[in-house]
């Protein structure tokens, strides 16, 4: 039987540790990997063989403009776990804010933020929730999340993120030139209620709970690359549940779902797809494997219908 040829998305200037673990992984695996580093210039028509080559993508990135070659490669009718399709309809936080709702998991308070300055005010009058988050609806590590106790900070945060995204978008464009795409730069701002909790992430793969880890950290924001300590926490049965009602909403094969507490409640903050591997080093190797193991099998299967 033909091994499956996975074709694996990362980035960075240098192959990181979940890259070397995956060559390693290789000696034993049943399966062959081309890899993809989409921070360099990727020329399409250089790399189109390659691409044709693979049964199957694994995008192992959470940078927002991977997301450009990941249509590419879907228009040359290639899959990709988990999809351009699956990553914004969940990575996108006000969807997934309205998907929860719509399945009554709990959530922060949230509304969505209009364009206009005055209608912001008017908005977050009515909202009454001090302080705000005020964040951007689709963001990384979060670096478009800021705490605001007043309007007037609100309004110096907006011009902060405008002139940051301005900064993100020129650099964004020269990553995605030449995959002749336009990037999407509309993207909205939502208010959320704070509240004052750990981050709790939950890591999910082939639909199994695989790890959990408290984010903590010393200020306010514990999300992302904030949180500084990390600690195991058991999954009880409650949160399991609400676990389970968001993979069957989102459809993601490969997740991290953050979790805040507001009493003794569990709240679903949001779901990041590519989720961070290294909370906890000596179990990165056996979350690597387990990424590749359910990317080859899909892989495999994809191969057994084409046949």
């Amino acid at each position: 039987m033909k091994k499956p040829i996975i074709g694996y998305i990362y980035t960075g200037q240098n192959l990181t540790s979940e890259e070397i673990i995956a060559l390693e992984l290789l000696k034993n695996k049943n399966f062959e990997l081309i890899f993809f580093n989409v921070s360099k210039k990727l020329k399409i028509s250089q790399i189109k063989d390659k691409i044709i080559k693979c049964d199957l993508f694994y995008n192992s990135t959470g940078e927002d403009y991977a997301i450009e070659f990941v249509k590419i490669i879907e228009g040359m009718g290639k899959k990709v776990i988990d999809s351009s399709e699956c990553y914004f309809n969940n990575e996108d936080k006000w969807k997934f804010f309205i998907k929860c709702k719509e399945d009554n998991i709990s959530t922060p308070k949230t509304i969505l933020l209009a364009d206009s300055t005055n209608e912001i005010k008017k908005q977050l009058d009515e909202f009454d929730q001090w302080p705000v988050i005020i964040k951007r609806s689709i963001g990384t590590m979060g670096e478009y999340v800021e705490k605001a106790d007043n309007i007037e900070q609100v309004e110096q945060i907006i011009k902060k993120f405008k002139k940051r995204e301005e900064k993100e978008n020129k650099r964004n464009k020269t990553k995605i030139k030449n995959y002749n795409i336009q990037p999407n730069n509309k993207i909205h701002l939502i208010a959320q209620e704070f509240i004052k909790s750990p981050s709790y992430r939950v890591t999910i793969i082939n639909n199994k709970i695989l790890q959990t880890a408290i984010k903590k950290n010393k200020g306010w924001k514990s999300i992302g690359v904030y949180g500084k300590k990390f600690e195991k926490f058991a999954v009880d049965k409650e949160l399991k549940k609400i676990v389970d009602k968001i993979i069957n909403v989102t459809k993601m094969n490969i997740c991290g779902i953050d979790f805040l507490k507001k009493g003794n409640k569990w709240v679903a903050l949001e779901v990041n797809s590519a989720p961070a591997f290294d909370f906890f080093k000596d179990e990165e190797k056996m979350l690597v494997e387990a990424a590749l193991d359910c990317v080859a099998e899909q892989a495999q299967q994809n191969a057994n219908e084409i046949k």
